[in-house]
């Protein structure tokens, strides 16, 4: 906790959140395999910069619940596109996983992970527009980024997601930005509403 000049703001490091979150946090990236309806990619995920983040979308992943889950949104713009999948919270918040075919209760949300270029740590449950603090980020949005669905101003969605297949500075520093496709970002671009997630795999 800390006191500043403007008030009173809560301080958590990645610590207190993997110990909340019942998380054994990993700390390091990992890349895992989307095996798609229209062909496979490969996704790095920053575990170094965004453990909470990367080391629940893992525990989803092993977890099983995105096989054969359609892509649930698509946005086009001009130049943009936007590629939603995952899935929601149900009225109970509990999971199925076909993998281990039993219920898994999730939380609610996880926190906001924004780390900045001079921070040890992510920030959490934390978002900024300011122009100054935007150009210290770390991670922003490009071609292929892998980002948490928000759920409210401080929190992302433990399940959904969402791929983009261009830079988009006005969503910096607004999600968790939390990995990028580092193999066949050509599949990204042919995906629409009707496909799917075969499988994500972990490859290492």
């Amino acid at each position: 906790m800390s006191i500043s000049a403007c008030g009173y703001e809560e301080s958590y490091n990645s610590y207190y959140y993997c110990q909340k979150l019942n998380l054994n946090c990993i700390r390091e990236n990992q890349v895992v395999t989307f095996r798609t309806s229209k062909g496979d990619f490969k996704v790095e995920l920053f575990g170094n910069d965004n453990p909470v983040t990367t080391t629940n979308f893992i525990i989803n992943v092993k977890n099983d619940i995105y096989r054969n889950k359609k892509f649930y949104k698509i946005i086009n713009y001009a130049q943009l596109r936007v590629i939603h999948g995952g899935i929601g919270n149900n009225s109970e918040n509990y999971m199925y996983s076909e993998k281990k075919q039993s219920f898994k209760k999730l939380p609610r949300s996880i926190p906001l992970e924004i780390k900045f270029i001079k921070g040890v740590d992510p920030k959490y449950n934390y978002q900024t527009k300011d122009p100054i603090e935007t150009a210290d980020l770390k991670i922003t949005f490009d071609s292929g980024s892998l980002a948490m669905v928000k759920s409210g101003p401080r929190g992302s969605s433990p399940t959904e997601f969402f791929f983009v297949t261009n830079e988009i500075p006005e969503l910096d520093g607004r999600y968790t930005v939390f990995g990028k496709i580092i193999k066949g970002i050509d599949v990204l671009g042919k995906i629409d509403k009707e496909d799917f997630i075969q499988e994500i795999n972990i490859s290492y």
